[in-house]
């Protein structure tokens, strides 16, 4: 009976303690200068430009592998921008 009192005591001190813990304020992130803006938003730019050019690869292979399986040709350009008169 002891026991279970003294275990039961424990949870509940536990229990209170998570509780406050995850209602703790954190302090405010420093605030960023506009070097770290800009560089940041340099490393962004970036990263979006590198993504993009993935992207395109990524969808050119598909549409090459669908065409190879399904049998279509790649599209020939005409006789007459080949010559290259107007």
């Amino acid at each position: 009976m002891k026991k279970t009192g003294i275990a039961a005591a424990l949870a509940a001190g536990l229990l209170i303690g998570v509780v406050a813990a995850s209602h703790a304020k954190l302090p405010a992130a420093p605030a960023k200068s506009d070097a770290e803006k800009s560089a940041a938003a340099e490393k962004a730019a970036a990263a979006k430009a590198k993504e993009s050019e993935l992207n395109s690869k990524a969808h050119d292979k598909a549409v090459a592998n669908y065409r190879k399986n399904k049998g279509i040709a790649d599209p020939k350009p005409s006789a007459a921008s080949k010559s290259g008169k107007k």
